[in-house]
């Protein structure tokens, strides 16, 4: 969405990744002009997709940019009205959906009440309107919030890269010779 909105040329963004240029245009944007339906409503499981959203909001932005008459990667007057309407959208599904399956973590006693806890974590754990948001509903389920502070909250790739750093000053688990292993790209 932050891509598609050129928030790396928008003003208050242009250092930004995009995840955080949408959190910080939706701070002042109205959610409620956007209606994007939470994805996957009518399935009864804990599955996520994003897929059905971003069309609806790349057609959002392209109905936009011909009501305001212009080209793709130019700025849009509503892009924070975009921002908040994306952003609670992707909010709400991940809320609906974790709060599925802490029911059905509890319901299948695959979870002790007693030591029930929720981690967040990656960069989404950065954003704080789902953090808030998740913290409700950890709360509601009488489960324990964990969250690192958002400065550790970085990109999942680094925080696996930085695993196998300290896996390899370890010693765990790191092979330290690949002869006779074959590599076959996927």
């Amino acid at each position: 969405v932050a891509r598609r909105l050129s928030l790396s040329k928008h003003p208050e963004c242009q250092s930004m990744a995009g995840g955080k240029a949408i959190e910080r245009l939706a701070q002042a944007g109205d959610r409620q002009r956007y209606a994007f339906r939470v994805p996957m409503q009518h399935y009864r499981n804990c599955d996520f997709s994003f897929s059905g959203l971003q069309s609806l909001v790349n057609k959002a932005i392209i109905q936009q940019e011909k009501k305001e008459g212009v080209q793709e990667g130019e700025l849009l007057s509503c892009a924070k009205d975009i921002a908040a309407a994306a952003q609670h959208a992707v909010a709400a599904h991940i809320f609906k959906r974790t709060h599925r399956a802490m029911l059905f973590c509890i319901k299948h006693s695959i979870i002790s009440p007693k030591n029930a806890a929720l981690v967040v974590s990656g960069g989404v754990a950065s954003n704080q309107y789902i953090r808030k948001g998740l913290q409700i509903v950890a709360n509601a389920n009488d489960f324990a919030f964990l969250c690192p502070p958002p400065r550790l909250c970085t990109d999942n790739g680094v925080m696996i890269a930085w695993n196998g750093i300290e896996r390899l000053r370890a010693e765990l688990g790191v092979l330290n010779c690949t002869d006779g292993i074959r590599y076959e790209p996927t």
